[in-house]
């Protein structure tokens, strides 16, 4: 058994020779140097001339902040007077303040467009349409938001005052665009709320006809303390669900069913009508025991004092948002603060010339130390492989065939 192993070990020995000896393949590199040395010094100059021929680029940055959500101040407490959904309006007036949401703007095609249409961008760029002209200009121009919120618009161009006229343009079309559509979703809002008002309106009139009709024919009816006390519940829940089932159509405009917002009016909706179901029964356990056993004349007359208390409150919660909804409508909203305009840049950004050079000289040195090892191995063949070498150079040589003289 020792002897298959020493027989084993002794089959694949690596000799002296043909292990690999730093020293020789030094040697190599030094007798071969002038190869090194042209090899790298070509690639040197190619690469000069190559970066000297690239014309320079010039970056010009603007940043900007986005509009944050509105705390304390006048406008904020009037919408914390007016209730869930006048809260509600005085956030939609506005794009809010996701940096997500300005970053998609800036990168939409309208604005694009806009910029194109007004720097004359496809006849700068030499472009063939307007799609190509886009494509340049995404290459030109780069979004960035830091974890701070802030948006960085860096423009490249040849021209510096290019550079810094394309980012401020993008600035100023952001501002534009934001404000549209600020005034539209406050516009909408607004809408939304007045014909709201108007049906709101018609039912309050109608109550009080309802009560006037009432009191006229029955003289006046009043009832106890307690129940009148329960009508004012009952008819604040009544305004509670009107209130949040307005703020659940006016999100449903622009949410889907899946949003969380959504799910939440919904679940608070039916947790209302829960409790004005179990207020305004006739059994033993309500909060108001006496409605069901008061008599006919009693019971009508809480039924249209509760009807006309639910459209007051109605009335006045309505009123509240509509006249904070004209607020955001009225007022300029663009909301987008630019920290820093951009300025037209005194020192190139591209191209990186020195780099450029480096990089070429390291390649260079690296693929010239690969040639000079292939040709020491070449020059190493036995005549055997030397002649299939030389078969193979005459081969792929571009022989013209020879004109026959008539």
């Amino acid at each position: 058994m020792r002897e298959t192993k020493y027989e084993i070990q002794n089959q694949n020995p690596l000799s002296e020779e043909e292990e690999i000896n730093l020293l020789e393949l030094l040697q190599i590199i030094v007798r071969r140097k002038s190869v090194i040395i042209k090899i790298c010094t070509a690639a040197v100059i190619v690469a000069v001339c190559y970066s000297l021929s690239l014309k320079n680029i010039y970056t010009a940055s603007a940043k900007i902040l986005p509009p944050q959500k509105e705390s304390g101040g006048g406008l904020s407490a009037l919408l914390s007077q007016a209730g869930g959904l006048a809260s509600l309006a005085g956030g939609l007036g506005g794009l809010g303040g996701s940096t997500d949401l300005y970053l998609g703007i800036l990168k939409s095609r309208s604005v694009a467009d806009a910029v194109i249409k007004q720097l004359n961008l496809q006849k700068e760029f030499e472009a063939k349409n307007i799609d190509e002209t886009r494509k340049r200009l995404e290459g030109a121009v780069k979004f960035k938001a830091g974890k701070d919120g802030i948006i960085s618009i860096d423009a490249d161009s040849k021209d510096p005052q290019k550079a810094a006229q394309l980012a401020n343009s993008f600035v100023d079309e952001l501002g534009r665009r934001s404000v549209e559509l600020n005034l539209s979703k406050a516009g909408a809002e607004r809408m939304f709320l007045e014909k709201r008002l108007e049906v709101v309106k018609q039912d309050l009139r109608n109550a009080e006809n309802d009560m006037k009709t009432f009191q006229e024919k029955y003289k006046t009816f009043k009832v106890d303390s307690q129940a009148t006390a329960a009508i004012e519940g009952i008819a604040r829940l009544k305004a509670e669900i009107v209130t949040k089932e307005a703020q659940l159509a006016s999100l449903s405009n622009s949410m889907t069913d899946e949003n969380s917002e959504i799910k939440a009016l919904r679940a608070g909706i039916s947790l209302l009508k829960n409790q004005l179901a179990s207020m305004s029964g006739s059994d033993g356990n309500n909060v108001i025991p006496a409605i069901g056993n008061l008599p006919a004349l009693g019971v009508e007359y809480v039924r249209k004092m509760r009807e006309l208390k639910t459209q007051e409150a109605i009335f006045e919660q309505l009123t509240k948002q509509y006249e904070v909804a004209k607020i955001s409508e009225a007022k300029d909203s663009s909301s987008i603060q630019v920290l820093d305009e951009a300025v037209v840049p005194l020192k190139k950004s591209k191209p990186k010339r020195s780099l450029i050079v480096m990089l070429a000289a390291i390649t260079a040195f690296f693929a010239s130390i690969f040639i000079v090892f292939i040709q020491e191995y070449l020059s190493k063949l036995p005549p055997e492989d030397a002649a299939i070498i030389r078969d193979i150079k005459n081969s792929l040589r571009f022989r013209p065939r020879n004109r026959q003289q008539s």
